[in-house]
């Protein structure tokens, strides 16, 4: 399979995102990590981009709320580059209308090799790596010839 790489620039764009359940969490942690945070170019989600960004008095990019399509949104930024990092604390115990666009965030994650954090403590791991402060290529594999490839099953006639 053919790779390309896209640089991630030592200024990250992160993506913050916390179900309701997580979002103090999600502050404790963002306050903790303030000043590396302050580095780099922030967007969360609805509620939580407006909480984090009075409670930090930091720029914060603002998308929709997830249930109305900010996951989507961050999905979307992900795919057009628009997203290094994403950081989402999300409740596994309850049920969310929106849990489809959750996968679905998490799988675009994946497909463009975007480190994704989804508790506290792979979200520190992430944030203290050396690799934070500098550039990095991130390797994305070309998936087009896979897909007009592959053979569909159609109906018998």
């Amino acid at each position: 399979m053919i790779a390309n790489k896209f640089a991630m620039l030592d200024k990250k764009k992160i993506a913050l995102i916390a179900h309701d359940n997580r979002k103090i969490d999600l502050l404790e942690w963002a306050k903790y990590n303030r000043d590396v945070l302050s580095l780099h170019e922030l967007y969360a989600t609805g509620t939580t981009g407006t909480i984090l960004g009075q409670e930090l008095d930091l720029k914060i990019n603002l998308l929709k709320s997830g249930p109305l399509g900010g996951d989507q949104q961050v999905g979307a930024k992900v795919s057009d580059g628009d997203i290094d990092f994403v950081i989402f604390f999300w409740d596994p115990l309850e049920p969310h209308p929106h849990d489809v666009d959750v996968k679905a965030l998490l799988r675009i994650a994946v497909v463009y090799n975007i480190p994704i954090a989804c508790n506290r403590s792979s979200a520190d791991f992430m944030i203290s790596s050396p690799l934070m402060k500098v550039e990095y290529d991130r390797v994305i594999v070309d998936y087009t010839e896979r897909i007009q490839n592959r053979t569909i099953p159609l109906p018998e006639k």
